[in-house]
């Protein structure tokens, strides 16, 4: 009966989390995202106190670094790239038509015996698909406008997340403290244990991953702007941006990029080599130096089921669902293996020890 009490127990809690994410999802974004920033600069503050620093001096040197840093992106690159946004919505139809017109011109007859169409056909076809793209594209970048003005109006993100992360870093410690003490006692080595294994996760991933972001995005947007790409800041930084999840942000970047080089540059085709180069020189970064090094398997998710739970909890709560879907796929990863752990460790997985003949005696 403890042991029911307890099963009930927590499945009424994870429910009323759940209930709670979805009826405040549409206000939660600027307190999930200081509470993001402050989890993302604890260890920073940490340090700084081993150093005979004070927690509040601390706190309120790293935040406004971290704000100043905000401020110098907003001042130097947000107008550039906007400006490059803005040039790139509104030639995007042109781009469309100069690249379909290529591919028509310059390999109309093996398209056309591929698809089984007659290159009329086919183009009508091309255009559709393109269309269709657009047009998904659209609508997901309006979910996600429409997911972020949902919190009053973006100009709260950028107020209230200081000031929450500036109090949740300066009460850190005391926060955890408090948690700690509302263990249960009778099993309390064995939380502490998953709560520290979740934390590796967790940590892992989420400061890991945003250094592999901001490396990539970098490396990409100054790659392609040498290049001489045509919004080539701009599709650097968002497939940089993008990257945690799994192959998305280069696969999205490598098709932007090479659609755009394609009609920039054709028919010099070395320089549409060299975008894609850029691409798998990334991608080779990523994969054997920038992962490893920085976030290695700390979540133990295969990337399958991270994309499934970015888009489960995306679909479910919408753009804070995206927010908090990975540090939570982590933590029931985490709690998946340790069930899976003490089933190995039952007698439900090894049984009685007594052999089928002494049963059937």
């Amino acid at each position: 009966m403890t042991l029911r009490r307890q099963v009930q127990f927590w499945l009424i809690s994870l429910a009323v989390f759940c209930a709670f994410l979805y009826v405040f999802s549409g206000v939660l974004l600027p307190f999930v995202a200081g509470m993001a920033v402050a989890y993302l600069l604890d260890p920073v503050c940490d340090r700084l106190e081993n150093l005979g620093m004070g927690r509040m001096w601390a706190t309120l040197t790293i935040l406004m670094g971290f704000i100043l840093i905000l401020v110098l992106f907003f001042i130097l690159l947000l107008p550039v790239l906007g400006n490059q946004l803005a040039l790139f919505l509104e030639n995007f139809p042109d781009l469309v038509r100069r690249l379909q017109a290529l591919l028509s011109e310059y390999f109309p007859a093996n398209l056309a015996n591929l698809a089984g169409l007659s290159p009329e056909d086919l183009q009508a076809s091309m255009s559709n698909l393109i269309g269709q793209g657009a047009a998904f594209v659209g609508k997901l970048a309006q979910s996600i406008w429409s997911g972020g003005q949902a919190l009053l109006s973006i100009l709260s993100l950028f107020v209230i997340t200081p000031v929450v992360a500036f109090y949740l870093l300066l009460d850190w410690d005391h926060m955890v403290e408090r948690i700690d003490s509302w263990l249960p006692r009778d099993h309390l080595n064995e939380v502490r244990g998953l709560a520290r294994e979740m934390d590796q996760a967790v940590a892992g991933f989420v400061r890991g991953q945003v250094s592999v972001c901001v490396i990539l995005g970098a490396f990409y947007a100054i790659s392609l702007a040498l290049v001489g790409l045509n919004f080539g800041l701009l599709i650097g930084m968002a497939a940089g941006l993008v990257s945690f999840i799994p192959f998305v942000g280069a696969g999205l970047g490598f098709i932007l990029s090479v659609g755009v080089a394609i009609v920039q540059f054709w028919p010099e085709w070395p320089w549409i080599l060299v975008v894609g180069a850029v691409f798998a020189v990334g991608q080779f970064l990523e994969g054997n130096v920038l992962q490893p090094k920085l976030v290695g398997d700390s979540t133990g998710l295969h990337p399958v089921t991270l994309m499934f739970a970015l888009f489960a909890f995306g679909y479910l709560f919408g753009f804070v669902g995206m927010l908090v879907a990975v540090p939570a796929a982590a933590m029931i990863g985490v709690l998946a293996r340790f069930g899976l752990r003490q089933y190995l460790a039952s007698p439900v997985y090894k049984g009685t020890g007594r052999s089928s003949s002494a049963i059937e005696e």
